[in-house]
Protein backbone atom coordinates (compact mmCIF):
# COMPACT_ATOMS: atom_id res chain seq x y z
CA UNK A 1 0.00 0.00 0.00
CA UNK A 2 2.94 2.30 0.63
CA UNK A 3 4.04 2.04 -2.53
CA UNK A 4 1.11 2.15 -4.21
CA UNK A 5 0.54 5.63 -2.42
CA UNK A 6 3.92 6.88 -3.53
CA UNK A 7 2.68 6.18 -6.87
CA UNK A 8 -0.49 7.78 -6.44
CA UNK A 9 1.16 11.06 -5.49
CA UNK A 10 3.83 11.03 -8.02
CA UNK A 11 1.23 10.84 -10.38
CA UNK A 12 -0.70 13.69 -9.54
CA UNK A 13 2.20 15.59 -8.71
CA UNK A 14 3.34 14.93 -12.19
CA UNK A 15 0.16 15.69 -14.20
CA UNK A 16 0.01 19.13 -12.05
CA UNK A 17 2.97 20.07 -12.74
CA UNK A 18 3.53 19.04 -16.58
CA UNK A 19 1.52 22.16 -18.08
CA UNK A 20 3.20 25.20 -17.55
CA UNK A 21 3.33 28.29 -19.03
CA UNK A 22 4.88 27.00 -22.60
CA UNK A 23 2.68 24.35 -22.94
CA UNK A 24 -0.77 26.54 -22.77
CA UNK A 25 0.79 28.99 -24.99
CA UNK A 26 1.86 26.92 -27.90
CA UNK A 27 -1.27 24.28 -27.40
CA UNK A 28 -3.51 26.80 -27.51
CA UNK A 29 -1.70 29.00 -30.24
CA UNK A 30 -1.53 25.37 -32.34
CA UNK A 31 -5.12 24.49 -31.83
CA UNK A 32 -6.55 27.82 -32.76
CA UNK A 33 -4.18 28.11 -36.04
CA UNK A 34 -4.05 24.41 -37.38
CA UNK A 35 -7.04 22.63 -35.17
CA UNK A 36 -6.37 19.41 -34.92
CA UNK A 37 -3.05 18.80 -37.12
CA UNK A 38 -0.37 18.57 -34.77
CA UNK A 39 -1.51 16.75 -31.77
CA UNK A 40 0.84 13.97 -32.85
CA UNK A 41 3.93 16.45 -32.00
CA UNK A 42 2.40 16.38 -28.43
CA UNK A 43 2.87 12.80 -28.37
CA UNK A 44 6.47 13.39 -29.86
CA UNK A 45 7.12 15.55 -26.90
CA UNK A 46 5.77 13.11 -24.26
CA UNK A 47 7.32 10.49 -24.85
CA UNK A 48 10.49 11.64 -24.74
CA UNK A 49 9.90 13.23 -21.49
CA UNK A 50 8.91 10.30 -20.27
CA UNK A 51 12.23 8.41 -21.55
CA UNK A 52 14.65 11.11 -20.37
CA UNK A 53 13.11 11.75 -17.07
CA UNK A 54 12.69 7.58 -16.33
CA UNK A 55 16.47 7.91 -16.88
CA UNK A 56 17.24 10.71 -14.65
CA UNK A 57 15.55 9.50 -11.91
CA UNK A 58 17.50 6.50 -12.55
CA UNK A 59 20.48 7.81 -12.40
CA UNK A 60 20.05 9.42 -9.21
CA UNK A 61 18.50 6.48 -7.33
CA UNK A 62 21.48 4.71 -8.21
CA UNK A 63 24.35 7.23 -7.86
CA UNK A 64 22.83 8.84 -5.33
CA UNK A 65 23.70 11.99 -7.56
CA UNK A 66 21.23 14.20 -9.42
CA UNK A 67 21.90 14.46 -13.14
CA UNK A 68 23.77 17.14 -13.36
CA UNK A 69 26.18 16.26 -10.41
CA UNK A 70 26.39 13.08 -12.03
CA UNK A 71 26.88 14.73 -15.66
CA UNK A 72 29.61 17.25 -13.93
CA UNK A 73 31.24 13.84 -12.46
CA UNK A 74 31.47 11.55 -15.32
CA UNK A 75 31.97 13.89 -18.66
CA UNK A 76 34.53 16.65 -17.01
CA UNK A 77 34.33 20.69 -16.26
CA UNK A 78 34.12 21.72 -19.90
CA UNK A 79 30.75 19.90 -21.15
CA UNK A 80 29.63 20.67 -17.43
CA UNK A 81 30.24 24.09 -17.90
CA UNK A 82 29.04 24.56 -21.40
CA UNK A 83 25.76 22.68 -20.37
CA UNK A 84 25.37 24.55 -16.98
CA UNK A 85 25.71 28.04 -19.19
CA UNK A 86 22.97 26.84 -21.32
CA UNK A 87 21.16 25.66 -18.93
CA UNK A 88 20.76 28.36 -16.49
CA UNK A 89 19.83 30.96 -19.95
CA UNK A 90 17.13 28.69 -20.36
CA UNK A 91 15.74 28.46 -16.36
CA UNK A 92 16.40 32.08 -16.44
CA UNK A 93 13.97 33.22 -19.47
CA UNK A 94 11.66 29.64 -18.55
CA UNK A 95 11.73 31.34 -15.19
CA UNK A 96 10.40 35.27 -15.96
CA UNK A 97 7.76 33.60 -18.40
CA UNK A 98 6.29 31.80 -15.32
CA UNK A 99 6.43 34.83 -13.05
CA UNK A 100 4.76 36.66 -15.74
CA UNK A 101 1.98 33.96 -15.94
CA UNK A 102 1.40 34.04 -12.42
CA UNK A 103 0.53 37.67 -12.65
CA UNK A 104 -1.62 37.53 -15.60
CA UNK A 105 -3.21 35.40 -14.32
CA UNK A 106 -3.67 36.81 -11.01
CA UNK A 107 -4.71 39.82 -12.79
CA UNK A 108 -7.61 37.66 -14.47
CA UNK A 109 -8.56 36.83 -11.14
CA UNK A 110 -8.51 40.03 -8.80
CA UNK A 111 -8.33 42.86 -12.09
CA UNK A 112 -5.29 44.50 -10.11
CA UNK A 113 -2.27 46.47 -11.92
CA UNK A 114 0.30 43.94 -13.41
CA UNK A 115 3.22 45.07 -12.12
CA UNK A 116 1.78 45.28 -8.53
CA UNK A 117 0.96 41.31 -8.92
CA UNK A 118 4.42 40.60 -10.45
CA UNK A 119 6.09 41.82 -7.22
CA UNK A 120 3.19 39.99 -5.37
CA UNK A 121 4.00 36.54 -7.35
CA UNK A 122 7.95 36.84 -6.84
CA UNK A 123 7.19 37.58 -3.12
CA UNK A 124 4.93 34.77 -2.71
CA UNK A 125 7.44 32.49 -4.51
CA UNK A 126 9.54 33.37 -1.71
CA UNK A 127 7.84 32.24 0.68
CA UNK A 128 6.50 29.17 -0.25
CA UNK A 129 9.95 28.38 -1.02
CA UNK A 130 11.09 29.19 2.27
CA UNK A 131 8.24 27.83 4.17
CA UNK A 132 6.68 24.80 2.70
CA UNK A 133 8.81 21.32 2.99
CA UNK A 134 9.86 19.91 -0.20
CA UNK A 135 7.06 17.29 -1.00
CA UNK A 136 4.40 19.75 0.49
CA UNK A 137 5.26 22.32 -2.15
CA UNK A 138 5.08 19.19 -4.79
CA UNK A 139 1.70 18.21 -3.47
CA UNK A 140 0.14 21.65 -2.62
CA UNK A 141 0.76 22.97 -6.89
CA UNK A 142 0.57 19.17 -8.32
CA UNK A 143 -3.21 18.75 -6.46
CA UNK A 144 -4.63 22.22 -7.12
CA UNK A 145 -3.15 22.35 -10.86
CA UNK A 146 -5.41 19.58 -11.20
CA UNK A 147 -8.36 21.92 -11.86
CA UNK A 148 -6.95 22.24 -15.15
CA UNK A 149 -8.82 18.75 -15.94
CA UNK A 150 -11.70 21.11 -16.66
CA UNK A 151 -9.83 21.46 -20.09
CA UNK A 152 -10.26 18.07 -20.44
CA UNK A 153 -14.61 18.20 -19.58
CA UNK A 154 -14.82 21.43 -21.60
CA UNK A 155 -13.04 19.76 -24.63
CA UNK A 156 -15.54 16.70 -24.29
CA UNK A 157 -18.84 18.96 -24.26
CA UNK A 158 -17.59 21.17 -26.95
CA UNK A 159 -18.41 18.32 -29.02
CA UNK A 160 -15.37 18.21 -31.38
CA UNK A 161 -15.44 16.32 -34.55
CA UNK A 162 -13.53 12.97 -33.25
CA UNK A 163 -12.69 11.99 -36.78
CA UNK A 164 -10.61 14.65 -37.37
CA UNK A 165 -9.11 14.82 -33.92
CA UNK A 166 -8.15 11.02 -34.31
CA UNK A 167 -6.40 12.08 -38.25
CA UNK A 168 -4.41 14.75 -35.80
CA UNK A 169 -2.56 12.04 -34.09
CA UNK A 170 -0.96 10.93 -37.78
CA UNK A 171 1.47 13.43 -38.96
CA UNK A 172 0.69 15.41 -42.09
CA UNK A 173 0.33 18.79 -43.54
CA UNK A 174 -2.91 20.53 -45.19
CA UNK A 175 -1.46 23.49 -44.96
CA UNK A 176 0.46 25.67 -47.46
CA UNK A 177 2.30 27.89 -44.81
CA UNK A 178 5.11 24.70 -43.82
CA UNK A 179 7.46 27.36 -42.14
CA UNK A 180 4.35 27.99 -39.67
CA UNK A 181 3.77 24.70 -39.49
CA UNK A 182 7.26 23.97 -38.38
CA UNK A 183 7.48 26.35 -36.01
CA UNK A 184 4.77 24.52 -33.70
CA UNK A 185 5.95 22.08 -34.20
CA UNK A 186 9.45 22.57 -32.31
CA UNK A 187 7.55 24.70 -29.98
CA UNK A 188 5.19 22.16 -29.28
CA UNK A 189 7.79 19.34 -28.65
CA UNK A 190 10.16 21.89 -26.73
CA UNK A 191 7.53 22.91 -24.65
CA UNK A 192 6.98 19.23 -23.09
CA UNK A 193 10.54 19.01 -22.83
CA UNK A 194 12.03 22.17 -21.31
CA UNK A 195 15.39 21.25 -19.48
CA UNK A 196 14.37 22.13 -15.99
CA UNK A 197 11.74 19.37 -15.89
CA UNK A 198 14.25 16.47 -15.54
CA UNK A 199 16.99 18.61 -13.55
CA UNK A 200 13.79 19.05 -11.19
CA UNK A 201 12.66 15.66 -11.36
CA UNK A 202 16.43 13.73 -10.71
CA UNK A 203 16.88 16.52 -7.48
CA UNK A 204 13.64 15.49 -6.44
CA UNK A 205 14.56 12.06 -6.15
CA UNK A 206 17.41 12.56 -3.78
CA UNK A 207 15.31 15.17 -2.12
CA UNK A 208 12.86 12.33 -1.45
CA UNK A 209 15.62 10.21 -0.28
CA UNK A 210 14.73 7.14 -3.33
CA UNK A 211 16.61 4.06 -3.21
CA UNK A 212 17.07 1.45 -5.96
CA UNK A 213 14.39 -0.02 -4.18
CA UNK A 214 11.79 3.03 -5.87
CA UNK A 215 12.89 2.38 -9.44
CA UNK A 216 9.31 1.19 -9.69
CA UNK A 217 7.69 4.33 -8.38
CA UNK A 218 10.44 6.22 -10.31
CA UNK A 219 9.24 4.19 -13.94
CA UNK A 220 5.58 4.56 -13.28
CA UNK A 221 5.56 8.40 -12.39
CA UNK A 222 7.22 8.87 -15.21
CA UNK A 223 5.43 6.86 -17.34
CA UNK A 224 1.56 7.72 -16.27
CA UNK A 225 1.75 10.96 -14.31
CA UNK A 226 3.88 12.71 -17.88
CA UNK A 227 1.56 10.65 -20.28
CA UNK A 228 -1.66 12.01 -17.94
CA UNK A 229 -0.18 15.67 -18.03
CA UNK A 230 -0.14 15.19 -21.97
CA UNK A 231 -3.90 14.31 -21.46
CA UNK A 232 -4.35 17.83 -20.66
CA UNK A 233 -2.04 19.16 -23.61
CA UNK A 234 -4.09 17.41 -26.06
CA UNK A 235 -7.24 19.14 -24.41
CA UNK A 236 -5.77 22.29 -24.34
CA UNK A 237 -5.68 21.95 -28.23
CA UNK A 238 -8.83 20.30 -29.11
CA UNK A 239 -10.64 23.53 -27.30
CA UNK A 240 -8.60 25.73 -28.85
CA UNK A 241 -9.31 23.89 -32.10
CA UNK A 242 -12.83 23.09 -31.88
CA UNK A 243 -13.38 27.22 -30.45
CA UNK A 244 -11.12 29.35 -32.10
CA UNK A 245 -10.30 27.30 -35.38
CA UNK A 246 -13.69 27.87 -37.09
CA UNK A 247 -13.83 31.65 -35.77
CA UNK A 248 -10.46 32.75 -36.76
CA UNK A 249 -9.52 34.04 -33.76
CA UNK A 250 -6.29 34.32 -32.81
CA UNK A 251 -5.65 34.21 -28.84
CA UNK A 252 -3.11 36.18 -27.33
CA UNK A 253 -3.55 35.97 -23.66
CA UNK A 254 -4.12 33.77 -20.72
CA UNK A 255 -7.17 34.86 -20.78
CA UNK A 256 -8.15 33.60 -24.21
CA UNK A 257 -7.44 30.34 -23.26
CA UNK A 258 -9.65 30.19 -19.92
CA UNK A 259 -12.70 30.95 -22.28
CA UNK A 260 -12.01 27.38 -23.37
CA UNK A 261 -13.64 26.61 -20.08
CA UNK A 262 -16.25 29.09 -19.93
CA UNK A 263 -17.88 28.71 -22.84
CA UNK A 264 -18.75 24.87 -21.93
CA UNK A 265 -19.12 25.42 -18.60
CA UNK A 266 -20.05 29.02 -17.86
CA UNK A 267 -18.23 31.08 -14.90
CA UNK A 268 -17.10 27.86 -12.86
CA UNK A 269 -15.43 26.76 -15.23
CA UNK A 270 -13.81 29.62 -16.18
CA UNK A 271 -12.78 30.07 -12.29
CA UNK A 272 -11.76 26.07 -12.70
CA UNK A 273 -9.55 26.96 -15.11
CA UNK A 274 -7.41 30.23 -14.05
CA UNK A 275 -7.25 28.38 -10.70
CA UNK A 276 -5.67 25.60 -12.55
CA UNK A 277 -3.33 27.93 -14.27
CA UNK A 278 -2.32 29.90 -11.55
CA UNK A 279 -1.38 26.80 -9.70
CA UNK A 280 0.14 24.67 -12.51
CA UNK A 281 2.72 28.44 -13.67
CA UNK A 282 3.12 28.44 -10.26
CA UNK A 283 4.50 25.26 -9.95
CA UNK A 284 6.19 25.23 -12.53
CA UNK A 285 7.99 28.68 -11.46
CA UNK A 286 8.98 27.38 -8.18
CA UNK A 287 10.02 23.79 -9.97
CA UNK A 288 12.42 26.31 -12.27
CA UNK A 289 13.58 28.50 -9.30
CA UNK A 290 14.98 24.95 -8.08
CA UNK A 291 16.30 23.62 -11.21
CA UNK A 292 18.18 26.97 -11.79
CA UNK A 293 19.67 26.42 -7.91
CA UNK A 294 20.02 22.47 -7.93
CA UNK A 295 22.08 23.13 -11.04
CA UNK A 296 24.84 25.51 -9.56
CA UNK A 297 25.03 23.85 -6.26
CA UNK A 298 25.88 20.43 -7.84
CA UNK A 299 28.07 21.93 -10.50
CA UNK A 300 30.67 23.65 -8.02
CA UNK A 301 29.75 21.13 -5.03
CA UNK A 302 27.95 23.30 -2.80
CA UNK A 303 25.52 22.16 -0.02
CA UNK A 304 21.78 21.98 -1.62
CA UNK A 305 19.00 21.01 -1.27
CA UNK A 306 15.37 21.93 0.34
CA UNK A 307 15.25 19.43 3.00
CA UNK A 308 18.32 21.19 4.61
CA UNK A 309 17.51 24.32 6.14
CA UNK A 310 18.38 27.61 5.23
CA UNK A 311 21.50 28.00 6.90
CA UNK A 312 22.94 24.41 6.22
CA UNK A 313 23.23 25.43 2.67
CA UNK A 314 23.46 29.14 2.36
CA UNK A 315 24.54 29.16 -1.40
CA UNK A 316 22.13 27.23 -2.52
CA UNK A 317 19.21 29.27 -1.24
CA UNK A 318 20.85 32.31 -2.13
CA UNK A 319 21.01 30.72 -5.61
CA UNK A 320 17.35 30.55 -5.55
CA UNK A 321 16.76 33.40 -4.36
CA UNK A 322 18.91 35.53 -7.17
CA UNK A 323 16.97 33.16 -10.11
CA UNK A 324 13.59 35.10 -8.52
CA UNK A 325 15.08 38.38 -8.57
CA UNK A 326 16.41 38.31 -11.86
CA UNK A 327 13.36 36.43 -13.49
CA UNK A 328 11.41 39.32 -12.22
CA UNK A 329 13.90 42.22 -13.14
CA UNK A 330 13.59 40.45 -16.71
CA UNK A 331 9.54 40.48 -16.45
CA UNK A 332 9.24 43.92 -15.09
CA UNK A 333 10.41 46.29 -17.69
CA UNK A 334 7.38 45.61 -19.30
CA UNK A 335 7.79 43.06 -21.57
CA UNK A 336 4.94 40.72 -23.12
CA UNK A 337 4.94 37.18 -20.99
CA UNK A 338 3.75 35.77 -23.64
CA UNK A 339 6.58 36.61 -25.91
CA UNK A 340 8.93 35.66 -23.15
CA UNK A 341 7.38 32.72 -23.43
CA UNK A 342 7.90 32.07 -27.00
CA UNK A 343 11.41 33.09 -27.03
CA UNK A 344 12.13 30.83 -23.76
CA UNK A 345 10.80 28.00 -25.41
CA UNK A 346 12.36 28.18 -29.01
CA UNK A 347 16.01 28.93 -27.05
CA UNK A 348 15.39 25.71 -24.44
CA UNK A 349 14.86 23.90 -27.67
CA UNK A 350 18.55 25.08 -28.71
CA UNK A 351 19.93 24.28 -25.18
CA UNK A 352 17.79 20.86 -25.50
CA UNK A 353 21.25 18.74 -26.97
CA UNK A 354 23.47 20.25 -24.12
CA UNK A 355 21.20 18.85 -21.47
CA UNK A 356 19.56 15.17 -23.16
CA UNK A 357 23.24 14.18 -24.43
CA UNK A 358 25.14 14.04 -21.53
CA UNK A 359 21.93 12.53 -19.57
CA UNK A 360 22.33 9.32 -22.16
CA UNK A 361 25.92 9.08 -21.51
CA UNK A 362 25.44 9.36 -18.23
CA UNK A 363 22.43 6.47 -18.42
CA UNK A 364 24.94 3.99 -20.57
CA UNK A 365 27.83 4.19 -18.45
CA UNK A 366 28.18 1.22 -17.03
CA UNK A 367 30.93 1.67 -14.94
CA UNK A 368 28.89 4.04 -12.99
CA UNK A 369 25.38 2.69 -12.99
CA UNK A 370 26.09 -0.68 -13.17
CA UNK A 371 23.47 -2.97 -13.74
CA UNK A 372 20.92 -0.16 -14.08
CA UNK A 373 23.06 1.03 -17.42
CA UNK A 374 20.40 1.25 -20.38
CA UNK A 375 19.10 -1.37 -21.76
CA UNK A 376 18.28 -1.89 -25.53
CA UNK A 377 14.86 -0.59 -25.20
CA UNK A 378 16.00 2.77 -23.08
CA UNK A 379 18.60 3.12 -25.61
CA UNK A 380 15.77 2.54 -28.79
CA UNK A 381 13.40 5.26 -27.72
CA UNK A 382 16.55 7.55 -25.77
CA UNK A 383 18.00 7.43 -29.60
CA UNK A 384 15.16 8.19 -31.31
CA UNK A 385 14.12 11.24 -29.40
CA UNK A 386 17.73 12.23 -29.45
CA UNK A 387 17.29 12.54 -33.47
CA UNK A 388 14.61 14.61 -33.18
CA UNK A 389 15.77 16.91 -30.33
CA UNK A 390 19.13 17.15 -32.49
CA UNK A 391 16.77 18.34 -35.60
CA UNK A 392 14.73 20.31 -33.81
CA UNK A 393 17.33 21.91 -32.35
CA UNK A 394 18.81 23.43 -35.74
CA UNK A 395 15.81 24.26 -37.27
CA UNK A 396 14.05 26.28 -34.48
CA UNK A 397 15.88 29.36 -34.90
CA UNK A 398 15.27 29.51 -38.41
CA UNK A 399 12.02 28.61 -38.11
CA UNK A 400 11.38 31.07 -35.88
CA UNK A 401 12.59 33.60 -38.34
CA UNK A 402 10.82 32.37 -41.17
CA UNK A 403 7.76 31.99 -39.47
CA UNK A 404 7.69 35.43 -38.05
CA UNK A 405 7.58 33.69 -34.51
CA UNK A 406 4.85 31.37 -35.88
CA UNK A 407 2.45 34.56 -37.56
CA UNK A 408 3.40 33.90 -41.07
Amino acid sequence: MKKIFEIALGILAAIGGFVDIGDIVFNVAAGATFQYQLLWAVVIGVGAIITYSEMCGRVAVVSQRAAFDAVRERLGFGVGLVALFAGQLVNLMTLAAEIGGIALALQLLAGLPFRALLLLAVVAIALVIWVLPFEWIERVFGYVGLTMLVFAVGAIKLHPAWGEVARGFVPGVDTGDLAVYGYFVVGLIGAAMVPYEVYFYSSGAIEERWTPKDLGVNKANAIIGYSLGGLLSFALMITAGTLFFPRGITPESLGSAALGAEVPLGQLGVLLALVGILFAVGGAAIDTAFSGAYNVAQFFGWEWGKYRKPAEAPRFTLAWIVMLVLGFLIVVTGVDPILVTEYSVIFSVVALPLTYVPILLVANDRAYMGRYANGWVANLFGCAYLVVILVIAVAAIPLMILSNMGQG
